[in-house]
């Protein structure tokens, strides 16, 4: 204990360019990671939505693009972040209307090719991050081609982890979800068993001895179409079906306040539960703000999962922008050359928590992508983009590399 608590006084203070100047080779960090539990895990989500035109699956510029069946251009785009392409092969690349500083055309990467897929899950391994959480949108089930480009992304996430030694686990994420069909996410999971036998794969993550399933989107105050009894319903049906279930719901959740539904069932629900993940993105927007969330919230969240027998697993993400796709202020929150991310961190593992998830890997979306990404982004009138301030396009995957180090001292 003693070690730990000067491990973390070190870590607060170090500066944060030091901490990530190089891949982790510490030797809790193996080639393959322990797949039977999330206990000193760092895990990322993985979107995986990312469609370009002419990558076979038929879905256009998809999130790339405002209007993905249009040219992604100037005027046309989702996305605050570019990726860095240095690495991709040429049959990784698909080309845009957006132009670089020397005048060559921008290009972007498709979810839908399986090489990157692989080559995303070979960085994790490169840098010790442990897996991913791979999205599930339940709302996008009933759609052939949406299902099909699902269904192969997790197909290629549940490749890349057993070629690098990493681990997955299945996020049915519910936002967007009507209830018109209230069975679609117990017949997508039948289906991913029986057909895909995805929980009998060695690199799919258990928990106390059981397959993990996470249920994002549980307890909002945002007038979600589907209600808590509901809710309630799924968490039973994949508790019946031998699952440990981890719950994506809002940071204010104890007290049912701000993102937070107020509803006396609420607390019993998530009792239900064999781990709580509260959603922290956009809740704080400066390292001290941060510092003081760990403290205040996260440290209380983690006492009230312990008395319920309940394992935490906070989420941190390294900054935020929503200029592009929400017209919302760009850099709206800075990343700061990764103190932002690093104090919540620092502040996670002070809160007690045994693990962290990473909100995301690949969302340059919402700018909170943590994978390789570029500081020479598109150029040109009303052209908007973020970069990652100068600082090597790996510097938060090594970062990440640390972080795993931390949780595992």
């Amino acid at each position: 204990m003693k070690r730990c608590l000067f491990v973390l006084l070190v870590l607060a203070f170090v500066p944060v360019t030091a901490l990530a100047a190089e891949p982790s080779t510490n030797p809790s960090n193996p080639s393959v990671v322990d797949r039977s539990t999330l206990d000193g895990k760092v895990m990322c989500g993985y979107q995986g939505w990312f469609n370009c035109e002419g990558d076979g699956a038929s879905l256009g510029w998809t999130h790339w693009a405002r209007n993905g069946n249009q040219t992604f251009g100037p005027g046309n785009v989702t996305v605050d972040l570019w990726p860095d392409m240095t690495e991709y092969d040429a049959d990784e690349r698909y080309k845009t209307d957006f132009k670089l500083a020397d005048g060559s055309a921008a290009e972007v990467f498709s979810s839908a090719n399986k090489k990157t897929v692989m080559r995303h899950f070979r960085w994790m391994q490169d840098y010790g991050i442990d897996g991913a959480f791979v999205q599930r949108f339940a709302n996008g089930l009933t759609s052939n081609e949406l299902r099909e480009h699902k269904d192969n992304v997790l197909k290629y996430a549940r490749a890349g982890s057993n070629e690098y030694g990493r681990t997955f686990a299945v996020m049915y994420d519910l936002s967007g979800m009507k209830i018109d069909d209230d069975q679609i996410v117990q017949r997508d999971w039948e289906k991913l068993e029986n057909q895909m036998a995805i929980t009998k794969d060695e690199a799919y993550l258990s928990h106390d001895g059981k397959p993990v399933v996470a249920i994002w989107g549980i307890g909002f105050s945002d007038n979600r179409p589907y209600d808590l009894a509901y809710c309630e319903r799924l968490i039973d049906w994949f508790k019946g079906k031998g699952c440990t279930v981890m719950l994506g719901i809002p940071s204010y959740w104890r007290d049912q306040t701000r993102d937070t539904i107020k509803d006396p069932d609420l607390h019993r629900v998530l009792r239900k539960a064999d781990i709580l993940s509260p959603w922290s993105v956009g809740r704080y927007q400066t390292p001290d703000q941060a510092t003081k969330h760990a403290a205040e919230v996260w440290a209380k969240d983690q006492q009230w999962c312990e008395a319920a027998n309940i394992d935490f697993l906070p989420v941190v993400f390294p900054g935020f922008s929503w200029h592009n796709l929400k017209d919302r202020p760009l850099n709206e929150i800075p990343r700061l050359k990764g103190k932002f991310l690093w104090s919540q961190v620092v502040g996670a593992k002070k809160a007690g928590a045994q693990m962290i998830y990473v909100a995301m890997f690949d969302e340059v979306d919402e700018a909170t992508a943590v994978f390789k990404c570029t500081n020479r982004p598109p150029v040109g009138d009303g052209v908007s983009f973020i970069d990652y301030e100068g600082l090597p396009s790996d510097f938060y995957l090594k970062m990440l590399g640390r972080a795993r180090d931390l949780f595992n001292d």
